[in-house]
């Protein structure tokens, strides 16, 4: 069976940046199990894997136009403290909600603090970055008429495809 959309599948993999750091890893979590063909995971990634079969094993290097985007500089904003009432302690790496001017909510990570003033980023961890994955497809099985209609492989409900 070949990979196609409509299919759940199943891969173990490691994704490491250009200078070989590793990312993210399945080896401690067992396989990443997702939806083919419903943006489950990052865009190069699925299309990589459309046509491939059990027990393929692949290197993928996925370009940041195909990942997680490029960094827009316009998400990284310098706030001042005070915006951040009732905490403490402001440090580099603290994760946070931030509202947007329309209302909408983003993940901000703090990238530093200089006396009353705070950067933040707002892109995505891995935005900017070339992927290269090395992964084994384990399993590749036609999905239910509930894991199409939901968009998920069943028992990935917790799965966010931001991650991958």
């Amino acid at each position: 069976m070949q990979i196609a959309n409509d299919q759940v599948v199943s891969i173990s993999f490691k994704v490491s940046d250009t200078e070989g750091k590793v990312l993210d890893s399945t080896e401690m979590s067992g396989p990443l199990t997702y939806l083919h063909g419903h943006q489950n995971i990052i865009p190069g990634l699925e299309q990589a894997l459309h046509g491939k079969s059990l027990s393929d094993q692949l290197t993928v290097v996925i370009e940041p136009e195909d990942a997680y985007g490029p960094v827009y500089e316009d998400m990284i904003q310098e706030v001042p403290v005070s915006a951040f009432q009732g905490i403490d302690a402001i440090e580099p790496g603290m994760s946070f909600e931030a509202q947007g001017a329309n209302g909408e909510t983003r993940s901000v990570v703090v990238t530093k603090v200089k006396g009353e003033v705070v950067t933040v980023d707002g892109n995505h961890p891995l935005a900017g970055e070339t992927l290269h994955f090395e992964l084994t497809i384990d399993d590749i099985r036609a999905a239910s008429e509930e894991e199409i209609a939901h968009g998920h492989a069943e028992g990935a409900e917790d799965y966010d495809p931001e991650d991958v």
